[in-house]
């Protein structure tokens, strides 16, 4: 059986083994593989593995030996699903490897933007305390989480996983999710967009991309908002309209934006979001921790053996 894993380096830079994947059959391993490499290197592979290395139905047509794909990631939209199911090809994704790690970057992002460690520590060792007439100072308004509101769009796991944490910080939550009626939660109210957009003074998004929910942060919802409220997205890029982001911060109709992702990734030059105002950005990676990758990894192996054992899991198209 030949694997081949079309971008290992995301990943793996090196830090984590190989040695399981490579143990069920002859595998190669490509750190990145260019749109052009593609076909090439995956021909003659049963098993082909991806991250965000396209696949799409005219390469798929042309792997005849192809039996299994798997994605090292939640999100599989980089394979054209129905093209793989056509050939009865199994899809298979990693479905709860990041939730901590990614929920744990979503407060990164609102405890940078309600205290700004990083910014006073650099005022620091500028010298700005030693030459301060009183014992302390503060750059930024303060601001403390307890009684505050948030907003979570999308209340699958790694939403539970905020309002948990949310909860531990004294805040009420507030929840929309396309699935609400058939929900319960102790620990959040499920409202309308409407409301949750309004009344938020962090809207946090957790929703998956699909037609209905793409630019779902709008010019319309980011006009709802409060002038202090805060945007984080670390669920899918395309989910914000950026035009309107980017007017909405210049122009003060939000106070300020934590993002992990961007629609196009890596950024283009020509994205407006990194030149607002009080737009802060980290290069999509809520969900590489050392420990979720490592569970990413294992997860991707536990899929290859189940798939080769007859009892494919985390199969995602049929």
């Amino acid at each position: 059986m030949k694997i081949v894993i079309l971008d290992a380096y995301a990943l793996n830079p090196g830090d984590l083994s190989w040695e399981r994947m490579e143990s069920l059959g002859e595998t190669v391993i490509w750190d990145r593989t260019e749109e052009k490499d593609i076909l090439s290197r995956s021909r003659g592979a049963q098993i082909l593995i991806t991250n965000k290395t396209p696949l799409s139905k005219e390469t798929i047509e042309q792997l005849p030996e192809l039996k299994y794909i798997g994605v090292l990631a939640t999100g599989y939209n980089v394979v054209d699903i129905q093209a793989a199911s056509e050939r009865n090809i199994p899809v298979t994704n990693i479905p709860t490897y990041g939730t901590d790690s990614v929920a744990q970057m979503v407060f990164a992002h609102i405890l940078h933007l309600t205290q700004h460690v990083a910014e006073h520590s650099e005022s620091v060792k500028e010298g700005d305390w030693t030459n301060c007439p009183d014992f302390c100072y503060w750059n930024y308004p303060m601001i403390e989480l307890a009684g505050k509101t948030i907003g979570i769009v999308g209340f699958g796991r790694i939403g539970r996983k905020v309002a948990d944490i949310a909860n531990v910080f004294g805040m009420k939550v507030l929840a929309y999710d396309a699935f609400a009626d058939s929900m319960t939660s102790t620990v959040a109210t499920f409202v309308d967009l409407d409301t949750l957009f309004s009344q938020s003074d962090v809207v946090s998004l957790h929703c998956p991309l699909f037609p209905e929910t793409e630019g779902i942060v709008n010019e319309r919802n980011l006009s709802m908002m409060k002038r202090s409220a805060f945007l984080i997205n670390t669920s899918r890029g395309p989910l914000v309209n950026e035009e309107d982001l980017t007017k909405a911060l210049n122009e003060g109709t939000i106070a300020a934006a934590g993002l992990d992702v961007v629609s196009t990734e890596p950024i283009k030059s020509d994205n407006p979001l990194p030149g607002a105002k009080n737009c802060f950005i980290t290069p999509h990676i809520a969900w590489a921790t050392f420990d979720a990758r490592k569970r990413l990894l294992d997860t991707a192996v536990d899929n290859v053996e189940a798939f080769l054992k007859h009892i494919p899991v985390n199969v995602v198209n049929m």
